[in-house]
C-alpha cells in the first residue's frame, strides 16, 4: 500500500473522529495506526507526532464508542459477541478495578480480518476494538507480555489515570459514592477493595439523553498518553502538601508539625478538665495531669511512627475512655471518700488501664487481631464511632450552659471558622479551618478574662476563690457554678505550678487492681481497637496509600496497647489510642509527613517538662472547655457514619442495621441511668448518668460482677459494638453492599512489594519483632 492511501486512510480516521460527538473527557480517542506491510516510515514519525503515540509501551488498548454498523451486519458475529460479553466487555467490575495485568480484555475475541478490527454488537450495542500488537505472532498472544509490569509504573510515574465509563454499571455507580482517585500509589474502592486508583464515573448530560434514548456505549481510555512521558507531574497526588515519606525542611517540619497537633488541641488537653475536678483533685494536680498526657502523647506517637502501622497518626489520651472513666470515678465507693480522694481513684484507674492494656497488647501481637479483621467492617466501625461522641451530650451543653455568655460565642464562633470562613486561604494555609478550634479558644477566653475584671462574675458576700462555705450561703449558693466555670482567676494552677517538671511512673502511687474495673477496661479496649481499625483504613486512603495488611493491622492494635499500658504507668487517667480527629486533620492540613509529625511530639516532650504550660492550659474555664468538647464530639460522630461511604449506603440492610444500633445505643444506657443514687445531691447533673454502675438494675451473686455489667450496659460505644457486630456478620448481604473492608494481602502475586514499604519496620528494628504473629505480613 501506497503512503499517499496511508495518509488518506489515517485521513478518514480523524474525519470520523471529528464527525461523531463522543463523551467524555479531552483528548478524545484517536484511531491507532494499524500495522501494515507496507508504509512510510516518515508518515509513521508525523502520525506519531500527531498523536503522542510512544513506542515504549506495550498492549495499549483502546475501546472506541458506537459501531455504526448496520442492524442486518452486527448479527453475523455472534460469536465475537459472546466471548467479548464473557470478558467483562459489556462492563466491569469496579470493586476490582479494570482486572490484573490487562485482563480488561479477553484473548480469545474474534479478530476480523478487514483492517485488524475486532467487533462484537447486538441488537441494541455495537462495539469497535482496536487492536493491539500481537507478540511472537501467536495470534493468541494480544500483546500481554512481560513488559506489562514496566507499563504499570510507566503509567504511575507519568501521572495517568484509567478513564472508565460504563454504562452497565451506572446503576449501581449511582447508589455507591466514587473512590477517591489518585495517580499514585493504589487505593482502595468504594468497598475497601486493593485495586488501581480508579476515576469516579463521570455522567455527563448527553450520556443520560443517550441513557433515554436507548443507545448503550462503552468507551475504556485504559493509557491516555503524554506526548513527553519521561516528565513527572508537577502536582502531588491527591492534594497532599507533604507526603509520608518527604522531608521538606527543618522550618517547614517545625510548622507542619504544631500545625497538626494545634488543630487536635481540644482532644489533647480538655480531658483532665473533666476528669480531675471530678476526682476531687485540685488546680496543681489538673497540670500535672495535663503535662503528663503532653508527655505520654508525645512519646507514644514517636513509638507509632517506628514501631506501629507508620502511618501519620498521632496517640493520646482517647474519648473511647472517658465514658468508662467517668462511671469508674462516680462509683459509690468513692463518693464519699474526703480525704486522697484524687489519688485514689487515680490508682485506681492506673491499675484497670494496665489490665486493659495488656489484653490489648496481646490481641495485637498474637495475631488474633487478624482473624478478627474478617468480622469488622464499615456496618460495624460506623454506629461504634459515633457512639463515642454520641456518649457525651448528657455533659456537654449542661456545662457549657452554665455559663452561656461565653459557651455560646465560642460554640458560633467554631462554626463560623470551619463552614462559613473555611475556604479562606493565606498563602495556602485555610487558616480557619485548621485552627479553629485554638483561635476561637483564644478569642473567647480573652473575652471572659474582660469579663472576669471588668467584675461581671462578682457577687456581693462571695469569695472569687469559691471556698466551701459558699455553697452553704443562700446568697451564693446560686452563683457558685457560674464562678467556678466562667471566671478566668479561679484556679490557682500557675502560682502553684512549678516552671520545671518532669513527669514520672508512679507519681501518684502504685496502681490498685480490682477484678470489676479491669473487666471494664478490657471490653473498653475492644472498642478502642475497633474504633483505630476504621482509622488505619481511612487514613490510608487520604495519603494514597495501599490499605495496610492484617498483620500490619495487628502491629499496630499491639502497639496502642503499650501505649496504654505506659499510660497507665504515668497515670493519665485514661488510655492511650489512635485520636479519630486524625482524619479530619490530614484531609484539611494535607500533611502526612511522618518526620513533621515525630517532629512536633519531640516539641509536645519538651512543653511538658515546663510545668507552666500544663498551668496556663489548667487555668482554661470550665464551660469553655465544655463548649469546645461539644464540637469535638460532634466531629466524631461525623467521622464515625462517614464510615458509611465505603458501603452501599442506599441499602435497606444497613440503614436498618445503622439506625437501630444508634438507637439502641442511646436507649439501652438510658435504661440503666435511669437508677440514679440515692441522693441527687451527692452528685452534679451532668454526671448521674455515669453514676449506673453502682445503681444498676443487674442483681447477680457476684457485686463486683453486677458493677462491671451494670457500667458496661451504660456505656453507649459498647452497646453499639455488641448490636452492630451481632447485626452486621448475622443479616446476609453482599460484600459489596457491607462495604467489607479488603486489606492487603503480602503474599499475593500479584503485590508489588513496594506498595507497602511505607508500612515495613526499618531493618534493624523488624528483626526483633519476629517473635511477634504476623507482624510483618
Amino acid at each position: 500500500m501506497e503512503s499517499g492511501s496511508s495518509s488518506k486512510g489515517f485521513g478518514n480516521g480523524r474525519e470520523r473522529m471529528k464527525g461523531r460527538q463522543k463523551p467524555g473527557p479531552w483528548p478524545p480517542q484517536i484511531e491507532p495506526f494499524v500495522p501494515q506491510t507496507d508504509h512510510n516510515p516518515k508518515e509513521l514519525k508525523s502520525w506519531a507526532k500527531r498523536t503522542g503515540f510512544n513506542p515504549n509501551f506495550s498492549g495499549e488498548t483502546t475501546v472506541s464508542s458506537i459501531d455504526e454498523r448496520d442492524p442486518d451486519e452486527r448479527t453475523k458475529a455472534p460469536a465475537a459477541t459472546a466471548s467479548v460479553a464473557a470478558a467483562g466487555g459489556g462492563g466491569l467490575d469496579l470493586e476490582k478495578g479494570l482486572g490484573r495485568r490487562g485482563e480488561a480484555l479477553t484473548k480469545r475475541a474474534e479478530i476480523e480480518p478487514i483492517l485488524g478490527r475486532r467487533r462484537t454488537g447486538n441488537k441494541n450495542r455495537g462495539i469497535e476494538i482496536n487492536p493491539v500488537p500481537r507478540t511472537n505472532g501467536d495470534p493468541e498472544n494480544l500483546g500481554f507480555n512481560d513488559n506489562e509490569r514496566r507499563v504499570e509504573k510507566d503509567e504511575k510515574r507519568i501521572g495517568v489515570e484509567p478513564v472508565v465509563r460504563l454504562k452497565d454499571e451506572i446503576r449501581r455507580i449511582r447508589e455507591e459514592r466514587p473512590v477517591r482517585a489518585n495517580n499514585d500509589g493504589w487505593n482502595g474502592n468504594g468497598f475497601g477493595n486493593r485495586a488501581p486508583a480508579v476515576a469516579p464515573v463521570a455522567i455527563d448530560e448527553d450520556w443520560k439523553k443517550d441513557e433515554k434514548k436507548g443507545e448503550k456505549e462503552v468507551e475504556i481510555d485504559m493509557f491516555s498518553e503524554s506526548p513527553e512521558p519521561e516528565q513527572p507531574p508537577t502536582y502531588r497526588p491527591g492534594g497532599l502538601r507533604c507526603g509520608i515519606t518527604d522531608n521538606p525542611g527543618l522550618a517547614a517540619l517545625i510548622f507542619y508539625g504544631m500545625q497538626h497537633y494545634l488543630s487536635l488541641a481540644g482532644s489533647l488537653v480538655f480531658i483532665p478538665l473533666i476528669i480531675v475536678p471530678a476526682m476531687g483533685g485540685t488546680d496543681e494536680e489538673t497540670a500535672n495531669v495535663i503535662s503528663t498526657m503532653l508527655l505520654v502523647s508525645g512519646v507514644t506517637t514517636i513509638m507509632h511512627t517506628f514501631f506501629g502501622t507508620r502511618l501519620p497518626l498521632v496517640q493520646g489520651s482517647s474519648f473511647v475512655y472517658l465514658a468508662p472513666a467517668l462511671v469508674i470515678i462516680n462509683s459509690e465507693e468513692f463518693r464519699n471518700l474526703s480525704r486522697n480522694k484524687f489519688k485514689h481513684i487515680m490508682r485506681e484507674l492506673q491499675g484497670a488501664i494496665i489490665v486493659g492494656s495488656v489484653f490489648q497488647t496481646i490481641l495485637g501481637y498474637s495475631g488474633l487481631m487478624s482473624l478478627l479483621l474478617r468480622l469488622i467492617n464499615p456496618v460495624v466501625v460506623a454506629p461504634t464511632v459515633a457512639a463515642v461522641g454520641l456518649a457525651f451530650f448528657s455533659y456537654g451543653f449542661p456545662v457549657a450552659g452554665t455559663c452561656v455568655e461565653i459557651s455560646m460565642p465560642l460554640i458560633l464562633l467554631i462554626l463560623i471558622f470551619t463552614l462559613y470562613l473555611r475556604r479562606i486561604s493565606f498563602f495556602g494555609n485555610h487558616i480557619f479551618l485548621i485552627y479553629a478550634v485554638p483561635l476561637s479558644v483564644v478569642i473567647v477566653w480573652a473575652y471572659a478574662f474582660f469579663l472576669t475584671a471588668g467584675g461581671a462574675y462578682n457577687y456581693k458576700g462571695c469569695s472569687a476563690n469559691i471556698p466551701s462555705s459558699n455553697i452553704l450561703l443562700d446568697a451564693c449558693r446560686r452563683h457558685a457554678d457560674t464562678m467556678k466555670h466562667c471566671r478566668t482567676d479561679v484556679s490557682n494552677a500557675w502560682k502553684t505550678a512549678a516552671w520545671v517538671r518532669v513527669p514520672y511512673p508512679f507519681q501518684w502511687g502504685s496502681p490498685t487492681f480490682n477484678f470489676k474495673t479491669s473487666f471494664i477496661m478490657v471490653i473498653v479496649s475492644l472498642v478502642a481497637s475497633v474504633d483505630s481499625v476504621g482509622s488505619y483504613h481511612a487514613t490510608s486512603i487520604l495519603v494514597n496509600l495501599r490499605p495496610p495488611t492484617p498483620g500490619i493491622v495487628s502491629r499496630g492494635i499491639g502497639l496502642e496497647g503499650v501505649s496504654s499500658i505506659l499510660a497507665g504507668l504515668w497515670g493519665t487517667g485514661t488510655g492511650s489510642a489512635t485520636l479519630t480527629q486524625n482524619i479530619h486533620t490530614i484531609d484539611v492540613t494535607k500533611m502526612a509527613s511522618r518526620k513533621a509529625l515525630q517532629l512536633g511530639a519531640a516539641l509536645l516532650i519538651l512543653f511538658s517538662f515546663v510545668g507552666k504550660i500544663g498551668a496556663l492550659l489548667a487555668s482554661i474555664p470550665l464551660a469553655l472547655a465544655a463548649s469546645v468538647l461539644c464540637f469535638t464530639w460532634a466531629l466524631i460522630v461525623a467521622l464515625g457514619l462517614s464510615t458509611m461511604q465505603y458501603t452501599q449506603t442506599a441499602s435497606s440492610r444497613n440503614m436498618i442495621i445503622v439506625g437501630f444500633t444508634l438507637f439502641i445505643s442511646l436507649s439501652i444506657p438510658a435504661y440503666f441511668q435511669q437508677y440514679e443514687p440515692t441522693s441527687g445531691l451527692i452528685l452534679p447533673g451532668y454526671f448521674i448518668p455515669y453514676a449506673a454502675g453502682s445503681n444498676g438494675p443487674v442483681h447477680t451473686g457476684s457485686k463486683g460482677l453486677n458493677f462491671a455489667l451494670n457500667a458496661l450496659l451504660s456505656l453507649n460505644m459498647v452497646v453499639a459494638l455488641l448490636v452492630a457486630f451481632v447485626l452486621d456478620n448475622t443479616v446476609p448481604g453482599s460484600r459489596q453492599e457491607r462495604g467489607v473492608y479488603i486489606w492487603s494481602d503480602s503474599r499475593a502475586p500479584d503485590l508489588d512489594p513496594s506498595f507497602l514499604g511505607s508500612y515495613l519496620l526499618p531493618e534493624k528494628i523488624g528483626r526483633y519483632f519476629g517473635w511477634a504473629k504476623c507482624v510483618g505480613s
